[in-house]
């Protein structure tokens, strides 16, 4: 094989397959380097498995409303937990077979070996020396298992290894409650498995705002115990694993470990390139570039720890890819940070979120779903939403949300907050009745109502009869 390329791609999940599609449009000679197994970390064990899971527990979770509605006959229904995982597997493995099928087709220029740094811009794959031009690290990130708790065997499980469980296991405890782990916690508890849920942290979801988060906690607390501020401790036993907490323990036929993930750099040899690294092993970067200072070394994706979301993986290797093959490395304007946890109601970060708005120019507005029209119809009347606005312009700045619809208000959100649009702009946007966005409505009125306190009257713009 050839030892001499314009770049070389190191990973092969979302970030690295992102970087390859850029460096193919523009016809660069590439080599991308992954060892296997294939598969993005969000089809793999993150956002598609996980939601395949939500979406059963979702469907048998609303028996417990049918009769409320006129259906009867839900009482007979019972879960098959054999059958849930293997659906989950077969959606999962589908879902990977795509970047699977994208790395394997570029034929000679995918190396399926581990790959380390000898020197910089010098690669050994294997029994291959490889020299390129430009070198973009995508290596993913894997999850944190603290030391001690890696003597508990396969009753311990992570993102990587509970979507392979042959069935639902009776009592689960879910140490961390993130993004996966508050989804897994809830949809493991709407599936009938005995599940508490602990926390090191005071918040949950990766809720900033204490109100939002005291809100979930409460409305996502109905369905299984959640213990917060929590040194947990975990002991092997014969029957399961032993859960310690706040004085008391409890035994779990197994336990999920959610802390948390952290890049994956191990034996990736980036000593070797000689420049100054972060406390985690990272080469520092420019975030608007991606570029290592003094390098043409390229850090993409969840390696990077910037962002680890799908859409930010997918935009860092277009990034790096374009300026892998620049002569001018170029700055880019990122997306506004928007993050989404799939629980019932749907938690969601948009922006900017201020844990203390006091003296800081900030307004705030917001709303309870409680009573609103069309979250009564369904069931889902409760929930918070709280939206950020500067005081002096009346830009909304970020929001955080515990909502029904929640994936959707987060979006309008968001658009808002990159548009850079005021309050005022937003109520002047069409609100149909009956929906779940009237309750977002509520909240951006509150903002605005908030925003013309001490103002003269002369300077407010006209508000709109919505």
């Amino acid at each position: 094989m050839k030892t001499e390329y314009d770049v070389v791609i190191l990973g092969a999940g979302t970030a690295g397959l992102s970087a390859v599609s850029t460096l193919k449009r523009a016809g660069a000679d590439f080599l991308l380097i992954d060892p296997g197994p294939l598969g993005t970390t969000c089809a793999r064990a993150g956002c598609m498995p996980s939601k395949s899971i939500i979406e059963a527990s979702s469907v048998f979770h609303s028996r417990e409303i049918m009769g409320e509605m006129g259906i009867r006959g839900s009482g007979s229904l019972e879960v098959d937990g054999a059958g849930v995982m293997n659906r989950v597997r077969d959606l999962r493995d589908g879902f990977m077979a795509s970047s699977v099928r994208r790395a394997e087709a570029l034929g000679d220029r995918y190396l399926r070996e581990r790959a380390r740094f000898k020197e910089p811009m010098v690669i050994e794959a294997g029994p291959h020396r490889i020299s390129a031009a430009s070198v973009i690290v995508a290596t993913g990130s894997s999850p944190v298992v603290p030391g001690p708790w890696k003597d508990i065997g396969n009753d311990l499980l992570t993102s990587e290894t509970v979507f392979d469980l042959p069935r639902l296991p009776k009592s689960l405890a879910v140490v961390g409650l993130g993004p996966l782990g508050l989804e897994m916690a809830q949809a493991m508890a709407g599936l009938g498995v005995d599940v508490r849920g602990y926390d090191a942290s005071k918040t949950i979801g990766g809720l900033v705002d204490t109100k939002v988060s005291e809100e979930a906690a409460a409305i996502i607390g109905r369905e299984f115990p959640i213990e917060l501020d929590s040194e947990v401790r975990l002991k092997a036993c014969d029957d399961g694993v032993e859960v310690s907490a706040n004085g008391g323990s409890r035994r779990f036929e197994k336990v999920l470990a959610a802390v948390g993930r952290r890049p994956r750099t191990e034996d990736l040899g980036l000593e070797s390139l000689g420049v100054e690294m972060d406390e985690q092993g990272i080469p520092l970067f420019d975030a608007a570039t991606l570029k290592v200072s003094g390098l043409p070394v390229f850090i993409a994706g969840d390696v990077n720890g910037r962002a680890p979301l799908l859409h930010e993986a997918s935009d860092d290797g277009r990034i790096a890819g374009y300026n892998a093959i620049s002569n001018r490395t170029a700055s880019f304007m990122r997306k506004v940070r928007f993050s989404i946890v799939f629980t019932h109601p749907c938690i969601a970060s948009v922006g900017w979120g201020g844990q203390s708005w006091e003296d800081s120019g900030i307004v705030v507005g917001e709303a309870s779903f409680s009573g609103q029209g069309r979250a009564v119809m369904t069931f889902r009347d409760s929930g918070l939403v709280r939206l950020y606005v500067s005081s002096g312009d009346a830009r909304l700045l970020g929001a955080e949300m515990i909502a029904p619809d929640g994936e959707h208000l987060a979006h309008l959100a968001a658009w808002a907050v990159q548009r850079g649009m005021t309050v005022y702009d937003m109520l002047r946007m069409p609100f149909y009745h009956p929906t779940c966005e009237e309750g977002l409505r509520s909240a951006v009125r509150d903002a605005a109502h908030n925003c013309r306190k001490g103002q003269p009257a002369e300077t407010l713009p006209e508000l709109p009869l919505s």
